[in-house]
């Protein structure tokens, strides 16, 4: 190894020791930070110096909570979960992942979504072992199945995997007849979960097959609904969200390894920054809360006068 490539990783790991000592230590509920652009993360982690081995060739899991400051300098729209709240949620995703044969799983990121009315809320987890409880990495408002009307669907219940099976697209930004952007702007992702037994929102309900995603919503008209039902059955995400997710790869285990194994996917972006705790897996639960929780407070007057007729229709 040249002596460039030995000071690199020098710097590299001296970085690491740093960034990575104080996010572990942090264990607080993460707080909102200012707006910022949507459409790519700010620099504030590089993912290959995160990953690097110590001496023994070990990846420490616990540098995984790096993205735990990474997330509130880059999500726009944070929920701050009270740390009861976040045990709680913990425990639920666990029984999720425990139903479906998963209650091992660690070493991953995992996306937990509350489809409760009163609640509306995406949150992040992640344990180094089986042992570990699941602790949060960050929380947000998002908007999910609304039943009453034809073709809306109520948010499934489950683990879903995330696979190339059902390969991701990316939103085009284009506009519908009611002038909305159904998947958002230009360049966000749409992960899509594939087909999936959904409760009917209308009629005598019943169930039948929807294909289930999650994706950005538009960016001027509906992301400021988040917090409240008003999907087809989708799960709705803010912009920063989606970005985040896709430039640290929080869900793309299975597209990484196909990346690995020597296939070119045009869906990943060049510059993506995965970390070795990459996941696959959304749970859906519904925690039946009676009355809304003061920190998952509900859209007012001003973003519903927002939203105009038909827009219910955009997924």
């Amino acid at each position: 190894m040249s002596s460039l490539r030995r000071l690199t990783r020098a710097l590299s790991a001296a970085f690491c020791m740093l960034s990575c000592g104080a996010a572990i230590a942090a264990s607080a509920p993460v707080a909102a930070s200012a707006p910022k652009p949507a459409n790519r993360p700010a620099a504030a982690v590089n993912a290959s110096a995160v990953a690097m081995p110590d001496a023994a060739g070990v990846v420490d899991p616990r540098r995984a909570f790096v993205l735990r400051d990474v997330f509130a300098q880059n999500v726009t729209r944070t929920l701050k979960v009270p740390a009861a709240d976040q045990r709680a949620y913990a425990n639920r995703l666990q029984a999720a992942l425990g139903a479906h044969m998963l209650g091992d799983l660690s070493g991953e990121y995992v996306v937990l979504v509350d489809r409760n009315a009163n609640v509306q809320a995406l949150f992040i987890y992640f344990r180094a072992a089986p042992a570990d409880t699941w602790q949060m990495i960050g929380a947000s408002p998002v908007s999910t199945g609304r039943p009453g009307e034809y073709d809306h669907f109520i948010t499934p219940l489950g683990v879903f995997e995330h696979t190339p099976a059902n390969m991701d697209f990316r939103s085009e930004g284009t506009q519908n007849e009611n002038h909305i952007r159904g998947y958002g702007k230009r360049d966000m992702r749409i992960y899509d979960l594939g087909w999936a037994q959904g409760e009917r929102g209308w009629g005598k309900g019943g169930m039948s097959q929807m294909r289930f995603q999650m994706h950005a919503t538009d960016p001027d008209r509906l992301e400021s609904l988040l917090g409240i039902r008003h999907s087809k059955g989708c799960v709705r995400i803010p912009a920063s969200l989606n970005s985040f997710i896709d430039h640290y790869g929080i869900l793309d285990a299975e597209y990484e390894a196909l990346v690995e194994s020597g296939k070119s996917l045009w869906l990943l972006k060049s510059d993506r920054q995965v970390t070795p705790w990459a996941g696959r897996y959304i749970a859906v639960v519904d925690s039946a809360r009676k009355s809304r929780p003061a920190w998952a407070s509900a859209p007012g007057g001003k973003a519903r006068a927002k939203v105009p007729a038909g827009a219910d229709t955009a997924d």
